[in-house]
């Protein structure tokens, strides 16, 4: 999918290409910390968010691994424990 928009987007010149992966990016951010506190699938959202932007910026592509990481330590932990009661 990355790659689809990478694609999609190439042609734009540089500047107006990471101003619009900043504004849709952190709208989906904000988006999911909102999600956090409200209903909705927040953690998700944020990984989507961070994704967008991962694609222009260095320290999205960061974040995205170490929520990605965590998201799959939480998930191992809620299998765990339901192999245990189940």
């Amino acid at each position: 999918m990355s790659d689809r928009i990478r694609r999609w987007l190439a042609p734009l010149p540089r500047a107006l290409r990471r101003m619009l992966v900043l504004l849709i990016g952190s709208t989906v951010l904000i988006a999911g910390l909102l999600m956090l506190v409200l209903p909705g699938p927040g953690i998700l959202v944020i990984i989507v968010g961070l994704a967008i932007l991962a694609i222009e910026f260095a320290w999205a592509e960061a974040l995205l691994i170490q929520a990605r990481e965590r998201a799959g330590r939480l998930a191992r932990k809620f299998r765990a424990e339901n192999d245990r009661r189940g």
